[in-house]
């Protein structure tokens, strides 16, 4: 059996971005049939399958009939911590919620965002350094994609004092001064299981204390949000408690976009990617990868240039479908990282042997071609990797236009109701 033609368990778990469990119902129930191999008896797919199933799950629909779009019935407000390049922010921007500040403490993310809206009120430095009490009572929404940090597990359940010295007890903090009717935190996957899911419990925990109810958290896949990328992001949302409104996550599109409607003209964007700077990949780099096809990998090399480009990695167990990896233009990219040309996360061009560049990666998050990045080639990487992709984030803003329509709207009726009159 040529392995180069099969792929495990974990590689076509991890590309096709399901768990194993559920490969081993599809392999019962004949939707990707797996066969044995015949050393070991383990389960392995063969590529030509998983590839005619990545096509299938990502055209499965021509047309899209979902949409959230939701209009704004007044004009509603929102702060938000831990900024970066604006990715969030142009995305709320979009869906019709006007950003009234914004803190962030890299410089070239703040230089980014005051040069494409001088009119944003960019607050640059540690958060920790400034009170936004002059906003209480005035913001519709906090949002911010804190950073993932460790608590202290001092008591049985987790305060806000606890939480102190990490970026989530700056987020509560600020959530409690400004008193928003939601506040909206994002994250990646993995807080679901830090700590065994301790530091999870523990934000739930602290929002509660200061008097917010938690939605079940939910993980929100870019793909089902007009994006062309297999990324996803955890989104933490409280509700003050005073409110007795239901929030509904973004409704999933039907239809899935491919890296060719990122790069080229098509239904995200009226014209092919701009052309800019770029990292570019050392002359051996480029020669190994230069044997690798689209979708292909590392398995597809042959076996003496595996065990020299991996490494000891190649005897370790796991898919490393990122390394060596070649995308598809039909498919959606994998997830971006902060630099292009790592070799843990190679996403290499599908005809060229080179890592995208700056503006592909930007189109890739789906920030729009005029919007700029500062500072070094490194640093845009950097601010684009670190962002929320602005489609998804749009897509969100909407729920919150949604929800907040309807508080609104209660409280115009309290407001309206006639008094009791007083005997």
């Amino acid at each position: 059996m040529v392995m180069k033609e099969y792929l495990s368990l974990a590689e076509t778990a991890e590309l096709v971005g399901k768990c194993k469990e559920t490969l081993r119902r599809w392999d019962k129930e004949g939707i990707l049939k797996a066969v044995r191999e015949p050393v070991s008896n383990y389960r392995v797919y063969r590529k030509k399958d998983v590839q005619q199933l990545l096509g299938n799950l990502f055209n499965t629909a021509e047309t899209d009939e979902v949409s959230n779009f939701t209009k704004p019935q007044n004009d509603y407000s929102v702060l938000e911590l831990f900024a970066g390049a604006g990715g969030l922010a142009v995305g709320m921007e979009q869906a019709g919620l006007k950003c009234v500040a914004l803190n962030e403490i890299d410089k070239w993310a703040c230089q980014t965002l005051r040069k494409n809206r001088p009119n944003w009120n960019v607050l640059e430095g540690n958060i920790k350094d400034f009170t936004f009490e002059e906003y209480k009572g005035k913001v519709d929404v906090v949002t911010g994609g804190f950073p993932c940090q460790a608590f202290s597990y001092a008591g049985k359940k987790l305060g806000l004092n606890d939480a102190r010295g990490t970026l989530f007890y700056e987020f509560a903090r600020v959530v409690k001064q400004v008193n928003p009717s939601i506040c909206i935190g994002e994250n990646v996957r993995g807080l679901l299981s830090h700590e065994k899911g301790k530091t999870l419990e523990g934000m739930i925990s602290i929002l509660d204390e200061i008097g917010y109810n938690v939605v079940p958290v939910k993980v929100l896949k870019a793909i089902n949000y007009r994006v062309p990328q297999k990324r996803e992001r955890l989104i933490l949302v409280g509700i003050r408690k005073d409110i007795e409104v239901n929030y509904e996550y973004p409704k999933p599109h039907k239809k899935i976009f491919n890296l060719v409607d990122a790069l080229k003209k098509g239904e995200l964007y009226n014209c092919k990617v701009p052309k800019s700077e770029g990292s570019k990949y050392p002359d051996h780099k480029k020669e190994i990868l230069d044997l690798v096809p689209p979708k292909g990998y590392w398995r597809d090399l042959p076996l003496d240039i595996q065990k020299e480009y991996m490494g000891k990695s190649f005897y370790l167990g796991g898919g490393k479908t990122g390394m060596a990896r070649r995308i598809g233009w039909d498919e959606p990219s994998l997830t971006l990282t902060c630099s292009p040309a790592q070799k843990q996360t190679e996403r290499c061009h599908p005809d060229e042997t080179r890592p995208f560049t700056v503006r592909e990666y930007a189109r890739i998050q789906t920030f729009p071609d005029n919007w700029h990045f500062e500072g070094s080639v490194s640093q845009q990487y950097k601010q684009i990797g670190n962002a929320v992709p602005v489609n998804l984030a749009k897509e969100i803003g909407y729920s919150i236009i949604s929800f907040l329509n309807k508080v609104y709207e209660n409280k115009e009726l309290k407001e309206n109701q006639p008094k009791a009159l007083v005997v």
